[in-house]
Formats: C-alpha cells, sequence, structure tokens
C-alpha cells in the first residue's frame, strides 16, 4: 500500500517507514486507543477477532482510515491488553499474553485523496505490515536513550516493512488455520518480539494477526457478529 513512486521503504498508506516507526513510538498500531464502537460501525467490511473458542477478553484497538475519512484497516485485541512495561524492569520470564487481529480491506488500485497520483492496491504484505508494526510498538525498548532508541524503532521499522514485502522468502513458513470454520493458509513468522501472519480472508477482506505469550497454533478466526463483545 503505497505510493507508485517509491523512494524508499513506505508503510501502508504511502507513509515513509519512519515515520511509521514515530508513530509506534507514540504508541501506534500495537498500544490501545479505542475508538469506540461508532468507528468501527463506519467500515464498509466485517471485522475479524478470535473464534468462539477463545473466552478470554476481548477489546477494540483502534482503526485506521484515508484522508478522505474511508475506513480502511483496524486492531480488536484479545487476552491481556499490550504495553510498554514489560520493557521497564518486568522478569524477562513473565510475558504479557496477548493476540491482536488486524482487519484490512482488500482494496483495488486507488486515487490518492488529492486526485493528484495512484496509490497500490492493498494486498496480503499489507495486512503483514501493519502485523508487524503494531507488534513493533508493544516491544520497543523503552529503557534505551531517546536518540538510540528513535534508531532502533527506524530500523525495525524498516526491516517489518522488507520482510512484509517478501512473503514469499524463507523468513516466513505457511500455517493453516480456521477462519469462519474453513481451512486458510496464512504467511506466518517468529521473532524474539513474538509472532506475526497474514493472509486473505475473503469477501474482500485481508487479515493480519501478531501476538506474544499466545500461541498462534490451534487459533481460529471468525467474523465478529456483535462488536459490543468487544466494548469496554
Amino acid at each position: 500500500m503505497e505510493t507508485t513512486s517509491r523512494p524508499g521503504a513506505r508503510g501502508p498508506a504511502g507513509e515513509p517507514a519512519a515515520s511509521a516507526a514515530q508513530d509506534a513510538a507514540r504508541g501506534g498500531p500495537g498500544i490501545r486507543r479505542s475508538a469506540g464502537v461508532e468507528g468501527y460501525l463506519q467500515a464498509s467490511f466485517p471485522w475479524y477477532g478470535l473464534d468462539e473458542a477463545y473466552s478470554g477478553p476481548r477489546w477494540l484497538m483502534q482503526i485506521g482510515a484515508a484522508a478522505d475519512g474511508t475506513v480502511e484497516h483496524g486492531s480488536t485485541g484479545h487476552g491481556e491488553e499490550p504495553s510498554l512495561r514489560g520493557e521497564r524492569g518486568a522478569p524477562v520470564a513473565d510475558p504479557q499474553r496477548f493476540a491482536v487481529v488486524v482487519t484490512v480491506a482488500s482494496r483495488p488500485v486507488r486515487r490518492s485523496a488529492d486526485g493528484t497520483g495512484v496509490l497500490e492496491a492493498t494486498s496480503v504484505s499489507s495486512a503483514a505490515w501493519l502485523a508487524g508494526s503494531g507488534l513493533l510498538s508493544c516491544t520497543w525498548p523503552a529503557q534505551m536513550e531517546r536518540v538510540l532508541r528513535q534508531d532502533w524503532l527506524d530500523q525495525q521499522t524498516a526491516l517489518a516493512w522488507e520482510l512484509a514485502d517478501h512473503l514469499d522468502e524463507p523468513a516466513w513458513s505457511t500455517l493453516s488455520l480456521p477462519v469462519d470454520g474453513v481451512p486458510t493458509d496464512f504467511r506466518y513468522r517468529e521473532s524474539e518480539y513474538g509472532w506475526v501472519l497474514a493472509g486473505s480472508a475473503g469477501d474482500g477482506v485481508l487479515l493480519g494477526a501478531y501476538g506474544r505469550g499466545m500461541s498462534a497454533y490451534g487459533m481460529g478466526f471468525a467474523v465478529i457478529k456483535d462488536l459490543a463483545a468487544y466494548a469496554d
């Protein structure tokens, strides 16, 4: 999801990866900033979360919209709400347990908001990027000196985009998980920070997910029938 001219690594809306890293430092896709049920209801596509086999806490995170206000993606959380407290002296052996599902509208090639350019279609790489940057925003090392921390964020966010742009390479494996009960192949990757996966749910929707402390193996995804289950 980038502009057709590509001067460097870019995020899902054509923004430079470095800018996305700065957003992550402010609590970007991985830190809870609830948009409220109303924002989610403005989407023209269905939202996904973990299926009924998961019985733990559920909560809304945030939505992402284009310049014209069209909702393009959003996240729903499961388990313990991710925060940075795990980087502030908490024991490494006591990780947070959460899984976040990212729903992305599958869009054809689109005109930019000002009508002067064209944006790439969304793809599974878009979902992988959003999931990867979301996980990053939960794990950046808060104990680092500020300048070093920004350098780390810039580097890791650019790396996340490059990985998302090459889903067929050995860094990714294939994991089959049910989506509305139908076995679906996802591209899957683990790292020291957690795991990330991405794939297509069909019906004009792409799915990404990331987590830590909760295994992706055995998870299932399903359309959210009632967003009230995720509301505070």
